[in-house]
């Protein structure tokens, strides 16, 4: 998504709070709470990607805080950011869980916090801030400085809320910062609980992929829901290490072809795209899965493609028809690895990124082809992501997702699995944010009517999602 002046005071707005409100620690225990700062007072109210007048807004009451860890995490102790992690830094996950009643009857908004307070001891690198070193390259200080926090109440109820057939009403329940300009004020984890007229409450997650991919940041949203139920992890939740330290790169002949080369961006981690870029969802049933996936693959019952390949095969011969006389003969493809040693770690390494290449006619194949072609013919390219990361003394800035159309697959990624004490979510949404203009799929797990499914985000140029609306009605009736 594109910078722009809104997200921009956002920063500013942040910058002041921090400045007006600096953490106090006095011994190892010290609370890291800002006051609450109610900004009802403003003409117009900033809300993520919108601004409403006060007379239009749902939203009232809203309130900022920081909430940082219990105990101090150590003289400075730093975090080191491997070449993956800086190879994702201008991209950022956003997240909405949306919970009944029950969930949070009873619970003050003090009470909230103080399990928060608790939480973050456990999980504090994500509440530290950027830095640079003296050759110019980002790590995190972990200086405890905290998560900001957003507080608002809605004046709907959540079914109401939630028929809405608009995809952009789930950005107005999660912050929307970037990192930057100034890295030392900027946190790379926002929340935002907003309280429906009902009782139900939405959780928005902001999270910096800096610190980890969309899995990383689902353990991280989890471990909250088990402090609700005073369970804590025996070890904090740390960054994955890197196993390059000491080791020389060669500078790269050419760079991967999973991600793209941007003007340098210095301290303000976010990018311009050349059109203005869309999202749209659309639900799948595991029974209409079965439906589509047989209609892919016809008579050949001997071959079977998977879900995630289903999907893919088909949004990307869609596009291909909606960009005539412009190729799209190149896939990214990142799909979490079944087994490797991340586990419990945040990280940015524990996803496969392959780039699939075709010199035949996507628009021409067979479904059932794309799908072979996706799950036999990717080249991960992650080690060359690092290696071409790491020439540059991790100062080079890419865009991975959107630098090809980029598919996604998050369907084992655990985000019903967020229990507050013992509710799980009724509906999720989750998009990444400030990708490049070839667009991004995600397709993860989803809920609907009590029947579990799969929810198929597509963010793309504006002037294509009407197009691409219009095909998966006509030919495939989704």
């Amino acid at each position: 998504m594109s910078m722009s002046c809104i997200e921009l005071l956002t920063t500013t707005l942040s910058f002041f709070l921090y400045i007006a409100n600096p953490p106090i620690q006095s011994n190892s225990t010290s609370k890291l709470v800002f006051s609450s700062l109610p900004i009802s007072s403003l003409k117009t109210i900033h809300y993520t990607n919108m601004v409403f007048s006060k007379a239009e807004s749902p939203f009232y009451d809203i309130k900022v805080t920081t909430v940082g860890p219990g105990y101090i995490s150590g003289e400075n102790a730093v975090q080191e950011l491997t070449g993956m992690d800086l190879a994702m830094k201008l991209h950022y996950i956003r997240a909405v869980y949306y919970f009944r009643s029950p969930a949070f009857e009873g619970l003050s908004i003090v009470a909230i916090k103080e399990v928060i307070f608790k939480w973050h001891s456990k999980a504090y690198i994500p509440c530290g801030r950027l830095r640079r070193g003296d050759s110019g390259r980002p790590y995190i200080k972990c200086n405890d400085c905290g998560a900001r926090m957003i507080e608002a109440k809605c004046n709907m109820t959540l079914d109401e809320w939630l028929e809405s057939v608009d995809d952009d009403k789930h950005k107005l329940l999660v912050p929307n910062p970037v990192l930057g300009p100034d890295l030392p004020f900027s946190p790379p984890v926002f929340m935002q609980l907003t309280m429906f007229k009902c009782g139900a409450t939405s959780v928005g997650v902001s999270w910096a992929h800096v610190l980890g991919d969309v899995f990383s940041a689902t353990i991280f949203m989890n471990m909250w829901g088990d402090a609700t139920k005073d369970l804590y992890p025996a070890q904090p939740l740390l960054m994955a290490p890197s196993h390059n330290e000491g080791t020389k790169y060669k500078s790269a002949m050419r760079d991967p072809l999973a991600i793209k080369r941007v003007d340098p961006v210095g301290d303000l981690w976010a990018t311009t795209n050349d059109t203005k870029m869309e999202n749209y969802s659309f639900y799948l049933s595991w029974p209409e899965l079965t439906r589509l996936q047989s209609k892919i693959c016809g008579d050949n019952d001997h071959q079977t493609i998977p879900p995630f390949e289903s999907i893919c095969s088909l949004v990307w011969q869609c596009l291909a028809k909606i960009k005539q006389g412009s190729k799209v003969n190149t896939v990214t493809i990142c799909q979490r690895v079944s087994q490797n040693s991340f586990e419990g770690f945040l990280t940015n390494k524990a996803q496969s990124i392959k780039v699939v290449k075709t010199e035949e006619s996507v628009e021409e194949s067979s479904i059932m082809e794309l799908g072979l072609l996706l799950m036999n013919q990717g080249l991960d390219e992650r080690k060359s992501i690092e290696e071409t990361m790491e020439s540059d003394g991790g100062l080079a800035d890419f865009l991975l997702y959107g630098a090809n159309l980029t598919f996604v697959d998050l369907l084992d990624a655990p985000f019903y699995d967020l229990d507050i004490r013992g509710n799980t979510p009724v509906y999720v949404n989750c998009v990444i944010d400030n990708v490049g203009d070839e667009g991004v799929v995600l397709v993860y797990p989803a809920r609907k009517d009590q029947s579990d499914g799969m929810r198929i985000s597509v963010t793309l140029p504006q002037n294509h999602i009407s197009k691409l609306k219009s095909i998966l009605k006509k030919e495939w009736s989704l």
